[in-house]
């Protein structure tokens, strides 16, 4: 099954209900994650509610009654059970099913994209920010805390080596950046080769580079993925994924976006308690 193929799995699905919401339905989404019985379903259901709770979110929030009627055999018809699900209810139950499918590995980086996009646009902090370079210097303050995760994740899977990593890092922009490398890249944006990609990001595409690496880091420890080149295999593909949920959201691509001043420069003036260290 391709990337695409996955996503349009899950899009299929997705529904939408009287007052604009999106939603899942439960025994769709079984059917997806190739769930022969519902029975058994219903118990991952079970353990993404219950890790709901853990991450102090309110249930009925993310899983509500879905009661339906179908059609059976001899034309009669019967309520059916089933739960209305959120896409952070989809995430957990992606986290929660059988890790062994196929299909519920590709719908654990799908929904964790899709989760991550949807939290940072509710940070406060990041809400509550005045303006675009402002926003440059938190998400860059932030990819840079991750990104020294992502280094300790990719050492633990076997990228220990400084030309192991940068062709580990290339491969990750390749997925997101439709197969350009950082070279590639810099010629794009007309850098020069001192030049640090991340410096001269907006704040969208700081943002991309920011799920790329998160996703990344939470794939490599969760699946205990260990070599080069399956690390390598797992950030193009997180970086891949990306990319398809910009494309779903009618973003404009990375490459497409202009490069801008350095941030090194705009962060001059600003209160140094603002700023985090940058790598």
């Amino acid at each position: 099954m391709t990337a695409g193929q996955e996503r349009s799995l899950f899009e299929k699905v997705r529904r939408t209900d009287d007052e604009g919401n999106e939603y899942w339905s439960a025994r769709e989404l079984a059917k997806v994650l190739e769930y022969t019985e519902y029975r058994y379903f219903k118990a991952v259901i079970e353990r993404a509610k219950e890790a709901c709770k853990n991450s102090e979110q309110s249930v009925s929030d993310h899983f509500g009654d879905l009661h339906e009627m179908i059609g059976l055999g001899n034309g009669a018809k019967r309520k059916s059970d089933n739960v209305k699900l959120s896409r952070y209810a989809c995430y957990l139950i992606v986290q929660n099913a059988d890790p062994s499918k196929e299909v519920v590995a590709l719908g654990q980086t799908y929904f964790a994209v899709q989760t991550r996009l949807q939290e940072i646009r509710q940070m406060e902090e990041y809400k509550n920010l005045p303006g675009e370079n402002e926003k440059r210097i938190f998400l860059r303050g932030e990819v840079t805390r991750h990104n020294l995760l992502l280094a300790d994740s990719a050492r633990i899977a076997g990228v220990v080596e400084p030309i192991d990593y940068a062709i580990f890092q290339n491969h990750g922009y390749m997925g997101l950046y439709g197969g350009m490398d950082a070279k590639a890249i810099h010629e794009r944006k007309q850098l020069k080769k001192s030049q640090h990609i991340l410096d001269h990001m907006g704040s969208s595409e700081l943002a991309a580079n920011l799920f790329r690496t998160t996703q990344t880091d939470d794939k490599l420890r969760r699946e205990n993925i260990t070599g080069k080149q399956k690390a390598n295999k797992t950030h193009f593909e997180v970086g891949q994924k990306v990319r398809q949920t910009i494309q779903e959201l009618g973003g404009t691509m990375p490459e497409e976006l202009p490069s801008v001043e350095s941030i090194r420069r705009v962060t001059k003036g600003e209160d140094p308690k603002r700023i985090k260290k940058k790598q």
